[in-house]
């Protein structure tokens, strides 16, 4: 594909070349999206199918929520909401603050950040090399008043020339996957595929990629993928808000309630991944295939495989590899860690002597 591009012009300005082609990206915000979408050979063959993954671990923030922050900072500047200099700041468990952190700094803006004091220390420690100001706070249920989103809001509400990103409620979220992601899944599979399936944090990767499959082809069948601990599975199984198992090592993903970037989500299914499912997708993932994701990234791809199945060989889904490894490595990789969580003996006996 890039052999077939054509640089289209050539212009000289104040002494400067500039360039217009399409192999050739404008900065870091110009580099976001457009990722590979990657046929899964081992799980193609156990099912029949075609299990094909979108790589958003090769965004330049090195996860899907860089299309999210890109989109919440933009709409917020054509609003008129964000003027130069001024301060962002967002509650998140780690990839959106992430992927803010390159943009706000691309832009010229301050971040702050307020997360859950459970998450990575490798995502906290990523923040704080890119310059955030991060405020770990106690995880506290949405509906409490400290929850760290509401936190968030409230510092937003009181700094001049500062916005609160929003990404549970804000639907620039859903926006930039109905524009982007979804657009180029329809390409790249030329519109020849099935199901559409993954888990859901805020909700806009489904909802966005979702809505514009459903608006070229409505038979492509689209599957939530829910890990223990959130109540969706049951909302749309049984139009119950009613929490399905514990809770998860999966971050990021899984909810208590339905966002507003997921209401009247176009949903057809749902389906219920435990983590034990979960973690050996991650290892068979890294050892069969060389790909390095996290935990969630293994449950879409178990949510993937469930869907196959469902459908019949020779159906094609689609689903994303969220993000890598390496922000979860020293619990995911960690004998320990995986046996005080009861997850030990779901890493394949095999692939037990990479552990730490």
């Amino acid at each position: 594909m890039l052999a077939n591009r054509v640089l289209k012009r050539i212009t000289k300005q104040q002494g400067i070349r500039s360039y217009s082609n399409d192999a050739i990206r404008q900065g870091f915000v110009g580099t976001i999206g457009n990722t590979p979408l990657i046929r899964i050979p081992s799980l193609s063959k156990i099912t029949g199918c075609n299990i094909l993954a979108k790589a958003e671990f090769l965004n330049p923030g090195g996860s899907v929520k860089d299309r999210a922050a890109l989109s919440i900072i933009e709409d917020a500047e054509r609003k008129g909401l964000l003027k130069p200099g001024g301060t962002v700041i967002e509650g998140t468990a780690g990839n959106t603050g992430i992927g803010m952190a390159h943009v706000c700094n691309a832009k010229g803006y301050k971040l702050i950040i307020y997360m859950p004091n459970t998450q990575s220390k490798e995502k906290i420690d990523l923040l704080k090399a890119l310059g955030c100001d991060v405020r770990p706070v106690p995880a506290v249920p949405y509906a409490d008043p400290n929850n760290y989103n509401h936190i968030a809001k409230r510092l937003a509400e009181e700094t001049e020339n500062a916005i609160w990103g929003n990404q549970f409620d804000n639907t620039a979220n859903k926006d930039a996957h109905f524009n982007t992601t979804g657009p180029e899944i329809w390409e790249q599979t030329e519109g020849k595929l099935n199901a559409w399936t993954c888990s859901t944090g805020t909700g806009g990767t489904f909802a966005g990629v979702a809505a514009f499959l459903k608006s070229k082809n409505t038979d492509i069948k689209t599957v939530v993928a829910d890990p223990p601990g959130s109540v969706l599975y049951n909302y749309y199984k049984n139009g119950k808000l009613q929490r399905e198992g514990d809770g998860s090592i999966t971050e990021g993903i899984g909810q208590g309630r339905v966002t507003d970037n997921m209401d009247g989500a176009l949903v057809d299914d749902a389906v219920h991944i435990p983590d034990e499912k979960s973690i050996e997708m991650v290892f068979k993932m890294l050892h069969e295939e060389g790909i390095y994701i996290g935990a969630s990234s293994g449950l879409n791809l178990a949510a993937a495989v469930e869907v196959a199945n469902s459908l019949g060989e020779g159906s094609t889904v689609v689903t994303i590899l969220c993000d890598g490894a390496a922000r979860y490595q020293t619990r995911l990789f960690n004998s320990e860690w995986l046996q005080s969580k009861g997850l030990l003996q779901n890493v394949p006996e095999e692939y037990r002597k990479s552990l730490m």
